[in-house]
């Protein structure tokens, strides 16, 4: 096969598991607690790294900001034989009572986003698969580190959030609001691959707080360091799929 137009990697340089966080920085700082990591390619919002976690292999793939490029890279990553995902990202609280830092694991993702519409319908649901989701739950309890089990949205504009945005998705129960996670719950479920996700709290819209408000940097002191929970949850997770 081809190498992939946009992630620029060929059939058989990937590892079966892949870690997505959106950011390309996030690549490194989750190939750090491996024993060893690789660059495989870079380009654009996609940064790719093989890496080996307690003897395990895993690859790291970043997927950049939004649904689409989310999408691409889920395209582009079964195309080379990757067959189960693990979304490690960042996400804005919508219940009062979850905290800058805390960790949420996404039993599903409502289609806020236009992405997954020229797919299927929008009746249809975007689930993580259980294995993965159910894994990541059990690495959390592995490690003692508490973790929000619930629905999560995946939304486009980051920037119309209104008000009246965030008190119907507080009053439906969502836990909080990302922007990747449809994508890639669609796309696997559709491409036969298994696929989750678990994002680091970065603010809390109902306190109408969001990321790069306070400290003049893009994520909170508290959720930039609290992103080594989530990273070590995941990559644990990784080791058993």
């Amino acid at each position: 096969m081809a190498k992939q137009p946009h992630l620029l990697v060929e059939s058989g340089e990937l590892h079966d598991v892949a870690l997505l966080p959106g950011d390309p920085g996030r690549v490194d700082r989750i190939a750090g607690h491996c024993e060893e990591s690789e660059v495989v390619a870079e380009n654009r919002e996609y940064k790719i790294v093989n890496a080996r976690y307690e003897g395990s292999p895993v690859t790291i793939c970043s997927t950049g900001i939004g649904c689409p490029s989310a999408a691409i890279a889920v395209e582009e990553l079964a195309n080379v034989g990757v067959e189960s995902l693990i979304r490690v990202g960042t996400t804005g609280a919508l219940q009062a009572d979850i905290e800058v830092g805390d960790v949420v694991v996404a039993t599903g993702a409502a289609k806020d986003e236009g992405t997954t519409e020229r797919y299927e319908r929008d009746t249809v649901p975007a689930v993580p698969d259980y294995d993965v989701l159910s894994g990541l739950v059990e690495a959390a309890g592995t490690r003692s580190e508490p973790v929000h089990v619930g629905p999560i949205a995946s939304d486009d504009a980051f920037y119309a959030e209104t008000d009246e945005y965030i008190e119907a998705w507080e009053r439906a129960g969502v836990l909080s609001v990302e922007m990747e996670a449809a994508a890639i719950f669609t796309l696997a479920r559709r491409k036969g691959l298994r696929a989750g996700a678990l994002c680091t709290v970065d603010g809390n819209l109902v306190a109408g707080t969001q990321k790069g408000e306070t400290e003049g940097e893009e994520l909170p002191k508290k959720a930039k360091d609290n992103v080594e929970r989530a990273i070590a949850i995941a990559l644990d997770a990784a080791t058993d799929l």
